[in-house]
């Protein structure tokens, strides 16, 4: 759509701005994965309130490195696009839309996240209805934002950041649908033992992701 809409450079915009989104990929995946392994270890050993704590401790790391994400990018914004190979030609383009497609970050690793939880409480149907909508919603409204409202990479943005919002709102809606735990408000809070179970389980396909953003860049 945007190569049509757009032009090459809308194109080359999006290819420079796109390991913002492996990088993002990459946290979610730490988190994702390594919470979701946790919680199906404490599952299998019948320790539900360790679960608990676990899927609480994802749900807040998961909001604060979304959010410090999102405010690094914005800040480091130019620094990071050329970093990326950004040309003058292209820097307007991946900047229009890098500044948007960033407010979507921590939404983007939130429903990673709670993805990876649902299938391992049982719900792999619900996880993959909340990976689909969303570039479900993003197909429809790139040709709307980008050919009927001649809004380029811009609309572009705005479209993949409005199906990130709805999956993000139907996956967080699982804290009140899981099976076989039940969410207190002490289970949000950080605790160490849990965060570095998160992290040693989650690293490897995190790292995987990092190479792979190497890679591209």
């Amino acid at each position: 759509f945007i190569g049509q809409g757009v032009g090459y450079l809308g194109n080359a915009a999006t290819n420079v701005a796109f390991p913002l989104s492996t990088i993002c990929l990459a946290i979610g995946l730490l988190i994702g994965v390594g919470s979701s392994s946790q919680f199906s270890l404490y599952l299998g050993a019948n320790e539900k309130r360790n679960a608990a704590h676990i899927v609480g401790n994802a749900v807040t790391l998961m909001l604060i490195s979304g959010i410090m994400l999102t405010l690094l990018i914005e800040i480091f914004l130019t620094p990071l696009l050329n970093i990326f190979g950004a040309t003058p030609d292209v820097m307007p383009y991946a900047a229009s839309y890098t500044r948007i497609t960033a407010l979507g970050m921590p939404l983007m690793i939130g429903t990673k996240t709670m993805s990876c939880l649902a299938r391992s409480d049982g719900s792999p149907d619900y996880s993959m209805q909340c990976m689909l909508i969303g570039a479900i919603i993003n197909v429809i409204l790139d040709p709307i934002f980008i050919f009927i409202f001649q809004m380029g990479v811009t609309g572009a943005a705005i479209a993949t950041v409005v199906g990130q919002l709805v999956s993000f709102i139907m996956a967080i809606r699982y804290l009140k649908k899981f099976k076989h735990i039940r969410l207190e408000k002490e289970d949000f809070y950080l605790r160490l033992p849990f965060l570095r179970s998160i992290t040693a389980l989650g690293m490897s396909g995190s790292l995987n992701q990092i190479a792979l953003t190497l890679v591209q860049i």
